[in-house]
């Protein structure tokens, strides 16, 4: 079963993004694509670098024009699209979304990201109230998934519960990168990044698909290299770090089954030892 990452630059403009998004989700369907991600705010540049209360007129309700596009467009493709939005979910109150469209058209449900980060150029809690809707998965026409947004690439604890929920899949729409002239900085960042998610396919057993955009963007450049690893963590393609791409990749989900019975990590988790992990700290 085929999936397609796309990894695109993005200006200005919410309907030319918009356009150009619909264009390399074409494209990925084309190459035999049955489930296909956009990354993280895809309609608009990353807006969240500085805090200006002007940027809230981006936010969309669900459903609304986006969602209503997708629906058409994944209905004539037969194909599960992953869209995430600026949600408007009432007035002053805005979530970073991801809407999971089945391939017959219809909206399975939604993902609110759940972590919030606040740091420089990443000024996410001026913008978004954390989710509300859990870790869950989602079971479309092709397979069952899990979908979680950027910041939450870092934290264990959610992969393991939307594994733990069905997904044999974890979808993570990204924008990450690092202030123009850091490169080599960044360089031990990015590679942080995609260990820590290979880790979550290892320690789940599930097959982990990020994508991420590229770019620059007002003195930002996102650095790509959108990837899919298997269920032991082996990266089975990786995206360019400089070029758009609809990238698509062959998944066997019988590895999943292969891998929990080889290396049966879920099977023996401790689950009556972690109270622990529920407070903040041991102090």
């Amino acid at each position: 079963m085929k999936i397609g990452l796309i990894q695109m630059a993005c200006g200005p403009s919410p309907k030319a993004n918009l356009t150009r998004a619909a264009s390399l989700v074409g494209q990925a369907a084309a190459k035999g694509a049955r489930i296909v991600l956009l990354q993280e705010l895809y309609r608009t540049e990353y807006f969240c670098k500085t805090e200006d209360p002007r940027n809230f007129d981006l936010a969309e309700p669900i459903p609304g024009p986006s969602t209503d596009f997708f629906c058409r467009l994944a209905k004539s493709g037969r194909i599960v699209l992953v869209a995430p939005l600026f949600e408007k979910r009432a007035k002053g109150i805005y979530h970073n979304t991801a809407v999971v469209i089945d391939a017959d058209g219809k909206v399975l449900g939604k993902y609110r990201k759940m972590h919030i980060p606040d740091d420089p150029g990443f000024y996410e809690k001026f913008y978004f109230v954390p989710g509300d809707l859990g870790f869950k998965s989602f079971k479309t026409r092709y397979a069952e998934i899990g979908v979680l947004i950027c910041w939450d690439q870092w934290f264990p604890e959610a992969a393991r519960l939307s594994a733990l929920s069905g997904a044999e899949i974890l979808f993570y729409p990204t924008a990450i990168g690092w202030k123009t002239g850091r490169r080599r900085e960044a360089e031990s960042y990015r590679d942080a990044w995609e260990t820590v998610q290979r880790g979550h396919a290892i320690a789940s057993g599930v097959f982990v698909a990020a994508a991420n955009r590229v770019g620059r963007e007002g003195g930002f450049e996102y650095w790509g290299s959108s990837f899919v690893a298997d269920p032991f963590g082996k990266i089975i393609r990786r995206a360019s770090a400089v070029k758009e791409e609809a990238l698509v990749v062959d998944c066997d989900l019988s590895q999943v089954e292969k891998i929990r019975r080889e290396w049966p990590f879920l099977r023996d988790r401790r689950v009556d030892a972690y109270k622990g992990i529920l407070s903040r700290s041991s102090e």
